[in-house]
């Protein structure tokens, strides 16, 4: 079932307000006043430097008054102040003990929203330590949009009881993490014909739950296990080893280890449903670590992102031998 957009969107409202200091608060207050919150994909906050939006794929500046400008002596100065306020609230006033997120330069808000962070790197023993001073901060703004796998799901269910091995690609941007978050949804779930499955998620990045103190922000379905900022090779053994998970979904394969681990889930007799940043199968067959998997069949169906009909369009299905499963592409009703 479609979610109404509007009621999506308006839900992280409240949550990316809390979490800027109360200037920023305001501008942006006014910027939703005076726009569309559902357009709005990030936040960024560079200290000393005008504070910025990107509204459906375009950069703007905003003024104090909430008013969009190409001019930065128009728009609004990030001030320390701003820095620090936005900072103690979005790690409700102890950054110290964000010290494992900070190491991966992102923080997750309640309601899954994630806060890059920039600043001086502090290395210890060829590692990254912490993040100090901080001057930069990016908040990308998470939405689920629930039913947008629906067309695809079909594709991928393997009768009378899995799915098939699914390997995602796309260009950035185009949507693979927000078709794979509801495919986990949608494949936990079960439908009509479809039983739900027992889903493990390798959350390295915290995109696919985003997760907040543990606990899923977004709807993974009733049967999902989500192992949160863990690497993917080593969440996808761990998962294996204690969950006896059906299926087990990633986000972003590339590295030699996420292939190996991927090898052996498929060798337990675990079905594999992943995302690679590539525009189209020949580039994809350029990736020296993921081509082996194309030659080996070890995929059953790859869906391939793009924007003809907008973010997200489906341009193609093909099977584990490439051949095309659909005529045109197609787009969910709820995009």
């Amino acid at each position: 079932m479609l979610q109404k957009r509007e009621d999506m969107y308006m839900d992280t409202y409240e949550d990316i307000l809390n979490g800027l200091s109360i200037s920023l608060r305001e501008i942006i207050k006014k910027y939703v006043d005076t726009s569309t919150w559902g357009g709005l994909e990030e936040i960024r906050i560079r200290e000393g430097r005008p504070l910025m939006i990107i509204n459906r794929g375009t950069d703007m500046m905003l003024t104090s008054k909430g008013f969009t400008t190409q001019d930065n002596k128009r728009a609004y100065t990030v001030s320390h102040k701003d820095m620090v306020e936005t900072l103690e609230l979005i790690s409700e006033s102890s950054i110290y003990a964000f010290q494992d997120e900070l190491k991966n330069g992102f923080i997750t808000l309640r309601g899954g929203h994630r806060v890059g962070l920039a600043g001086r790197v502090v290395m210890e023993n060829g590692d990254i330590k912490t993040l100090k001073n901080v001057t930069g901060i990016n908040i990308r703004i998470t939405r689920e949009l629930k039913g947008v796998s629906d067309k695809a799901i079909d594709y991928i269910y393997r009768p009378p009881r899995g799915v098939y091995n699914t390997m995602i690609l796309s260009p950035p941007m185009a949507g693979k993490t927000t078709l794979l978050r509801d495919m986990v949804r949608n494949i936990s779930n079960g439908g009509p014909g479809r039983p739900g499955l027992k889903v493990g998620v390798v959350d390295e990045r915290s995109e696919i739950a985003g997760c907040y103190n543990g606990i899923p922000q977004n709807d993974v379905g009733v049967r999902t296990d989500v192992l949160d900022c863990c690497p993917k090779a080593l969440g996808i053994i761990l998962l294996i080893r204690s969950m006896s998970p059906e299926v087990i979904c990633t986000d972003e394969i590339g590295r030699k280890s996420d292939i190996d681990a991927i090898e052996e889930a498929c060798n337990a007799g675990v079905n594999i449903i992943t995302t690679v940043h590539a525009s189209d199968i020949e580039e994809l067959k350029r990736k020296s670590n993921i081509a082996p998997l194309i030659e080996e069949r070890l995929f059953d169906r790859y869906i391939v992102l793009g924007t003809s009909m907008g973010r997200g369009t489906i341009e193609a299905i093909y099977d584990g031998m490439l051949n095309s499963l659909i005529d045109a592409p197609m787009r969910s009703d709820c995009q």
